[in-house]
């Protein structure tokens, strides 16, 4: 377990700071709405390319070299940072991103099936709400580390200036390219890391996972189903982590800019926005881990949570008052986006265990299925500019409506459905 909560930590580092890259390219690479959004795309959409694959390759060549494989892919993906901002060029970071995500689904597909299958499969969501916190406090420090070394103070007068127009022509071209080296020596040193990093999971004691025998049971022996596809409760719960990711990418990625809306700017107080939800979720993840299985099962924790996201999106969509809190001047439905990061904790670590249970010998093919779901957080992030391209940023959080219903469906009913034939 203490291993594997530093793989999330790692994954944490890597992916939410996403959230900061989003507004940050858009400013330095001069990118449209849409087109900032293909951080996202470019990371995430690699989980719905390599998750099956990661699954092979993990039977092939075992867990823990599949990992160290993983990790170094990710490496070459973070020092792809470095010619992308010599050349201010938007698809290299793009390509960088991809790899991250590349390496990171070979992660994923590895690490989820470890915390869910080691214990009780009734504490399960308290694994991962253990796991899970070591993840959000790695997003918490992505965003105030990646703001506090790449956008310094003389950063912050240079973006203020070129906002104002003081730089025009070849004066404004160079100030960018001088911003957006800002990235090469922390992505630099992220790859060193992740590189050794890979030699440690190799030779850890972490054990090795014996798909032929470590999932088998009575049930699976006696069971007639030869098709992942005919396990109900694991395909609705891939729709249900598309939804689950989707939503809280929107959440996280666009509250900077939405922060924008209401006279806060990157250089400023916005970029903070993304910590305060992540500290929500933390503060979740910790709910999780007292609370479930003693108190309230993962299955009821689960509805309490959909249903919360739901009431906070009507909230987001609704609400509209000026508010002071923490000395900033906002309108109070950004506080509720910050709030949804509570319920978004328990949700993840709620569908996953239920969606891959009685799968036998099936559930490392189920547990890659699940990545893959993780593709929503690059697909729904672009509908969501997409509305606010055409409209306005506050009206495009309807997207997060039929998400939540659709969670909703599935904590109360969607994981119970045993055939489709029913």
């Amino acid at each position: 377990m203490i291993i594997l909560s530093g793989l999330f930590f790692l994954f944490g580092l890597v992916s939410w700071v996403n959230t900061i890259l989003i507004p940050y390219f858009k400013f330095t690479c001069e990118l449209t709405i849409v087109q900032s959004y293909f951080v996202t795309f470019a990371f995430f959409i690699a989980y719905l390319i390599m998750a099956i694959p990661a699954s092979f390759l993990l039977n092939k060549i075992g867990y823990k070299r599949g990992m160290m494989i993983g990790l170094w892919i990710m490496a070459f993906g973070a020092l792809l940072f470095v010619p992308a901002a010599y050349l201010r060029a938007y698809p290299i970071f793009l390509a960088g991103l991809f790899s991250l995500g590349i390496g990171l689904a070979i992660l994923q597909s590895a690490a989820n099936p470890y915390v869910t299958i080691i214990g009780n499969k009734d504490s399960a969501a308290s694994r991962l709400s253990i796991v899970g916190t070591f993840n959000k406090l790695a997003g918490i420090l992505a965003n105030l580390i990646f703001a506090a070394v790449v956008i310094g103070e003389s950063d912050r007068k240079i973006m203020e200036a070129i906002k104002n127009g003081l730089y025009v022509g070849v004066a404004r071209t160079e100030a960018l390219d001088q911003l957006i080296r800002g990235v090469i020596m922390p992505y630099s040193i992220l790859a060193v890391l992740l590189f050794i990093f890979g030699f440690v999971i190799r030779y850890s004691v972490l054990p090795e996972i014996d798909n032929s025998t470590q999932n088998a049971s009575e049930a699976d022996i006696k069971s007639e189903r030869k098709s992942i596809f005919q396990y109900p409760h694991l395909i609705l719960g891939v729709v249900a982590i598309f939804f689950h990711v989707g939503s809280q990418m929107i959440s996280l990625a666009t509250i900077i800019n939405y922060a924008g809306t209401m006279g806060l700017s990157l250089e400023g107080q916005a970029k903070n926005f993304p910590s305060y939800t992540m500290s929500f979720t933390f503060m979740g993840y910790l709910l999780g881990i007292f609370l479930i299985p003693k108190i309230i099962s993962q299955k009821n924790a689960l509805i309490v949570s959909t249903v919360l996201g739901f009431i906070l999106s009507l909230l987001v969509i609704f609400a509209q008052f000026p508010v002071r809190i923490l000395g900033l001047e906002t309108d109070i439905s950004i506080w509720f986006l910050v709030l949804m990061g509570l319920p978004n904790a328990l949700i993840y670590a709620g569908i996953w265990p239920l969606a891959i249970r009685e799968l036998g010998k099936l559930t490392n093919l189920g547990s890659s299925m699940l990545v893959m779901g993780l593709s929503g957080s690059a697909i729904i992030p672009l509908i969501y500019s997409s509305v606010a391209d055409k409209f306005d940023m506050r009206t495009a959080y309807w997207v997060l409506i039929p998400c939540f219903v659709y969670l909703i469906f599935y904590a109360t009913v969607g994981h119970k459905i045993a055939s489709w034939r029913k």
